[in-house]
Formats: C-alpha cells, structure tokens, sequence
C-alpha cells in the first residue's frame, strides 16, 4: 500500500522505521506537528519524526491544523491507501479521514477499551494494573473507540516508569503496525469492535495531577513516582520549595513514621506514608540536578521531626 505515516514524538520513531524497513509498503510522506521551540534559546527545533523522515528522503507534511486546506489538498494529491499514525498529536476532521480508502489507524499503548485518552502507559502503572499493552485500531470522530485490528501484551515490571514501558510498548507496538498494515492490504485481518465493558479513560497527567499525598499507601505513592516519571514528575514540598522525587521504594518494616515524616540516616533516607515508609533513592531540589536522596539529605542537614508536604 501507499502509506503517509503520522506521528511526532521519538517514541513514534520505531513505527517508522519498521514501515520503512518492511520493503513491502511505500511510505510516501509523513505529517508530524510544525516545529516548535525547544532549549534555552527556544530555537524552532522539528519535531524526532521529521528528523527521521527527513534522513530518509522522505516528504514532511507540518501542517498547522489538519483541516488546513492546504494540507487536505496535498494528501488527496498524494492519494495514500491508508494512514497508520502514531502519537500524531492533533485530532484529526472527518475531511481528513474520508481520504485513504482504509482509513487512519492508530498505534495505542493500552488494551482498548482500557485508557483511551493521552497518557494511558501513566495511568496503568499509577492503577497498579500489572498487564498493559498496545492496540491498532482505525480511527473515529469518538475518543480512541474505533473497531481493533489487534494488539499485543506487555506485562508491567515492579519497578517500571511510564518511559521505560513506553520505550518497550514502542518498539513491540512497532511491529503489530507493519502486521496490521500487512493484514489490510492482503485482506486478511477486519476491525472488531470494541466492548461496551471495561472502558477506562486516560486524560493528560498535569503538574498539579503529580503532586504527592503522603496520606495515601506507599504503594500508592510508589506508583505515582513511577508513572509521572519522566514527565511530568511526581513532586512535594520541603521547606516551602518543590522537590521532585525521581524514584523511591516500599519498605514495609518501617511503620514508624507518621505520614509525611523523614527519617534520614548516612546513607538512606526513608518517608512515612498512609501505611508503611517508603525510602527516597532519587531526587531533585528545585533548580538542581538529580541526586542520590542521601546526598540530598546531607546538603538540606535534616533536623527531627521535619517533613515532605504542604
């Protein structure tokens, strides 16, 4: 087939360069979101797709809204069988979709109709689910309920963040993409719609969304550590300024300590929760780099009875 792929971020990349590397469908451009600023100089920077598409020859479509007529003009040009998209970023108008003769399907990292929305790898592990996994589906007007072509299962490992299973959930859900558009093109694999159970929903986590309550279980806490990391961060307050914690581990023999409270010895630094402590492995003070907790912990000179939290 005659493919225009779409997606933005790097985490979209490996779909690409599976396609590219199937050497049984044209990839005949790419449309990814317009270059944004980026670094200290907020210098214009294209988005990790266009730098890929860009190294292999290929024509980068950065249209400011795909309903740009434009953009809609150039794509009937380009006359694509089908659009697989991967983390494009921008919903995509009925005009748009109308185009390929099968449609847009989408690469999500969750089991529909588990965690449609943006964040659904950050909403797994802060449900504590232990099996998550991607799904292609083609693309609706709804909210990530189109009919499933099909998907794949990863389990969830204890100490997981949501990058290190969206970097797995990429590459696995790389290649059920290039299979999907296999079974399409040959005829062999049809849409199924999704249950009407079992549906979860997985809106953008936020900055405010991150912030800790000590008053929650450890395991809790640990999952939300786990889940906003890398972004947007899981952070409390100390001493009136935010720390963000970067990773921590249950400990389930110190119920020693009230929630919220620090318990900081040479070389360990431990946190009450709602149940049992946690201790802090990985943290970062405001305007500072990442540093083991117990270095952190002798720079602030802990005193008795202080505590994370407002």
């Amino acid at each position: 087939m005659k493919l225009v792929f779409a997606g933005t971020p790097e985490v979209a990349v490996p779909a690409l360069d599976a396609l590219l590397a199937s050497g049984r469908h044209e990839v005949a451009a790419v449309v990814t979101r317009p270059d944004a600023p980026a670094g200290r100089g907020r210098r214009l920077v294209a988005s990790p797709v266009a730098e890929r598409a860009e190294e292999a020859g290929i024509e980068v479509l950065k249209p400011a809204k795909p309903k740009d007529p434009e953009f809609l003009e150039r794509l009937r040009e380009i006359g694509p069988d089908c659009c697989p998209v991967v983390a494009y970023g921008a919903l995509l108008p009925r005009v748009a979709l109308d185009i390929p003769a099968h449609g847009w399907v989408n690469l999500h990292f969750s089991l529909l109709p588990a965690w449609r929305g943006a964040a659904p790898v950050q909403h797994a592990i802060m449900a504590g689910d232990e099996i998550t996994g991607a799904s292609t589906f083609l693309i609706e007007e709804g909210l990530d309920s189109g009919p499933v072509y099909g998907t794949v299962t990863e389990e969830i490992r204890a100490t997981d963040t949501s990058g290190d299973l969206l970097t797995r959930l990429a590459f696995a859900g790389a290649g059920l993409l290039a299979a999907t558009m296999d079974g399409i093109e040959d005829g062999t694999l049809k849409a199924v719609p999704q249950p009407a159970d079992g549906i979860s929903l997985a809106p953008k986590v936020n900055v405010e969304d991150a912030h800790l309550d000590w008053n929650a279980p450890a395991l809790r806490v640990d999952r939300m550590v786990r889940g906003c990391t890398p972004a947007p961060g899981a952070w409390t307050t100390f001493r009136g300024e935010r720390l963000k914690l970067i990773q921590v581990a249950p400990v389930p023999d110190r119920t020693d300590l009230a929630p919220g409270q620090i318990a900081a010895g040479k070389n360990n630094v431990y946190v009450g929760t709602g149940s049992y402590g946690v201790e802090l492995l990985w943290v970062q003070a405001q305007g500072k780099k990442p540093m083991r907790a117990a270095d952190w912990a002798r720079g602030v000179r802990i005193g008795e009875d202080e505590r994370l939290g407002d």
